[in-house]
């Protein structure tokens, strides 16, 4: 496969992040389902980081236990450093961002909170990204198939991860900045295609996923205090099993046409 095609799948891969934007313009809905829906993205960003984690962490214990030829000590520091920098960027920009607000009842605007969505499965879609590149450049044309296909299905319930925080807002969000959180979110799916095509690294791969966690981390914070906000543990409860479950069925999907 050539790196030109390599690339574009990965930029469809990355763009059906976008089908699950729109849900961030709706209007009108009663506070018990705009709790509902954020509850359900809450649902699918706990598993993405639990999926994310696993991801990351396989590495460093194959190294431990000296099945790969790679160092332990330097993927535990990346692992960890990474997971430190996702975190502790994003709380220290908000708090530039909001002051002293953060130690008050007000919490940030759902469009924050959104954008830092944006930019936590960003940095997850980079790793994807680079899966795809590295199938594609060792011939495995039919596996890198099938990962644009399950990352492009796993990436429209991203989209509405994004979303749904902005459903509880008075005014719709813009076309504009819906269409930069996608870039934000989706984008790197094609850059990190064309990295992986060019190159291959287990460093790289852990550093990035890392960071995602971290990000997500910082994330689910705000989105578990939005919820208390909106609507009951009940319903809350209710939508964050959904969610999990949503994505999980799509991450299943995946496992079964990769082995198939």
């Amino acid at each position: 496969m050539s790196q030109l095609t390599a690339i574009g799948l990965g930029a469809i891969a990355g763009a059906t992040i976008f089908l699950g934007l729109p849900i961030a313009r709706v209007r009108g809905l009663p506070t018990a389902v705009q709790g509902f829906l954020n509850a359900f993205a809450t649902g699918i960003l706990v598993f993405i980081l639990w999926d994310i984690l696993s991801h990351a962490g396989s590495p460093v214990e194959s190294a431990l236990t000296g099945k790969t030829q790679l160092s332990f000590p330097l993927l535990a520091v990346i692992f960890a450093a990474g997971i430190g920098a996702g975190l502790l960027i994003l709380v220290y920009f908000n708090r530039a961002l909001f002051g002293r607000l953060r130690h008050e009842a007000h919490a940030p605007a759902p469009r924050s909170i959104a954008m830092a969505i944006a930019t936590g499965l960003g940095l997850h879609n980079l790793s994807e990204g680079l899966a795809i590149g590295q199938s594609a450049h060792e011939g495995a044309i039919a596996f890198a198939g099938v990962l644009v296909v399950g990352f492009a299905l796993h990436n429209i319930t991203e989209g509405f991860g994004i979303a749904a925080p902005m459903t509880a807002e008075p005014k719709p969000a813009s076309w504009g900045f819906l269409g930069l959180a996608g870039l934000i979110g989706g984008g790197p799916t094609f850059v990190g295609t064309w990295i992986g095509y060019l190159a291959s690294s287990t460093y790289l791969y852990v550093a990035f996923l890392a960071i995602a966690a971290g990000a997500l981390l910082y994330v689910l914070n705000e989105l578990f205090h939005l919820g208390r906000r909106l609507t009951s543990p009940p319903t809350f409860a209710w939508g964050l099993l959904l969610g999990f479950l949503t994505a999980f069925a799509t991450d299943l999907f995946l496992t079964a046409v990769s082995g198939a």
